[in-house]
């Protein structure tokens, strides 16, 4: 009997995140694998079809993945390692990549994008990864025209929102000097092969270095008063659209208003260590679902409100061989078991949202919910 139920539950909660999930067409997740008790791709792929999700982007070009994800529904970003920017950028070089790599698997697996290289702005060896990224992405986009791939999948870069020396208010956003360079090389690529740029955008990181002048509300898309950009006087009621459209202005400034702005990544940890403020399961059960209510809401941003903002969700699972910070190793929805790290989307449809005052690990305000403790979503078992 006992079985039967947790059955039971698993398979309501599962359906329960597919209705949220289902229809967001703009709505990706992070399939992060570093770590060492993940399940087999097969089983992710098992998961994000019971999620309805379709879109995922990994961090490498991983084979077990390519496969299982044939003659599925899920698009997906590959990436191409930083330490591989400096090879990639012989045309050669590019093409036998591209050839081993990406043409095997498509159009079976439906590939729609390769990210070259990760935060390359802000990576230790930066100025050697800057100099290398853009004639890599070349060199990459030539191997597609060579193969007629590239009518399908776009090659861009994921910066993070170091690249920026201004970010507020959004209308002053700006690039720092010592990119500009590069980054005009970048935007004059994106704009030519109609690529859009991806930027990893963390509300968290504001709020965790600034918790007594940043409200929690608005980093959290919960109600607050908001901030009036002064010279725009566009109104915004959470820090992700203001970031975003800091992007925007940004880009714009450079002389590319036509380039498209996506988010590649964005989330919030459950648990950090002693000093890193605001991570805790509350919060980012919050942060998630209220970002899942807007994406269900088709928004976009206050400066481009008509178009739908592209997002993709940090992170499937918690990783647990990430270096770095508590946080870091606990962005996921699920735990690598198939265990929900906390109750996210099943009250994507509701109304109210959770008190962000709330410094417990509830997460109140769902319309129907589940402790974490108990949630189980065993991913052995799902679609058997």
């Amino acid at each position: 009997m006992a079985v039967l139920f947790s059955r039971i539950v698993m398979i309501l909660i599962l359906l329960l995140l597919s209705l949220c999930f289902s229809g967001i067409s703009s709505f990706g997740i992070n399939y992060g694998q570093v770590a060492n008790n993940l399940p087999p791709p097969d089983k992710v792929l098992d998961l994000l079809s019971a999620l309805k999700l379709t879109k995922a982007r990994i961090y490498d070009t991983n084979p077990q993945v390519l496969t299982a994800f044939a003659n599925s529904n899920i698009e997906l970003i590959v990436t191409v390692e930083n330490e591989m920017l400096a090879q990639l950028m012989s045309p050669q070089l590019a093409l036998q990549w591209v050839t081993t790599h990406i043409k095997p698997y498509f159009p079976a697996t439906k590939i729609t994008g390769i990210a070259v290289g990760n935060e390359v702005f802000t990576d230790d060896e930066t100025t050697t990864l800057i100099a290398n990224l853009v004639p890599a992405m070349v060199s990459i986009h030539g191997a597609l025209v060579q193969l007629g791939l590239d009518a399908y999948i776009k090659v861009s870069t994921a910066s993070s929102l170091a690249v920026l020396q201004e970010s507020y208010p959004p209308s002053a956003g700006s690039f720092k000097t010592e990119v500009s360079g590069v980054m005009y090389q970048l935007l004059q690529f994106l704009s030519s092969t109609k690529a859009p740029f991806w930027i990893n955008a963390y509300p968290y990181f504001a709020y965790k270095d600034d918790p007594q002048r940043i409200s929690l509300d608005y980093v959290l898309f919960n109600p607050n008063s908001g901030m009036v950009d002064p010279y725009t006087k566009l109104h915004y009621d959470n820090m992700l659209y203001a970031q975003v459209d800091a992007v925007v202005f940004a880009i714009a400034k450079m002389g590319f208003n036509g380039v498209e702005v996506k988010v590649s990544e964005t989330g919030w940890p459950s648990k950090g260590d002693e000093n890193e403020v605001g991570a805790t399961v509350a919060n980012a059960a919050v942060y998630n679902r209220n970002l899942l209510r807007r994406q269900l809401g088709g928004e976009g941003t206050p400066l481009r409100p008509r178009m739908r903002l592209e997002v993709y969700l940090f992170a499937l699972f918690n990783e647990d061989l990430k270096p770095g910070p508590t946080s870091e190793r606990n962005y996921g929805l699920f735990q690598p078991d198939g265990t929900m790290a906390y109750n996210v989307g099943l009250s994507a449809l509701s109304t109210t949202s959770a008190s962000s005052s709330s410094s417990s690990s509830s997460t109140s305000s769902a319309s129907i919910s589940f402790t974490s403790s108990a949630t189980k979503v065993k991913v052995k078992t799902i679609g058997s």
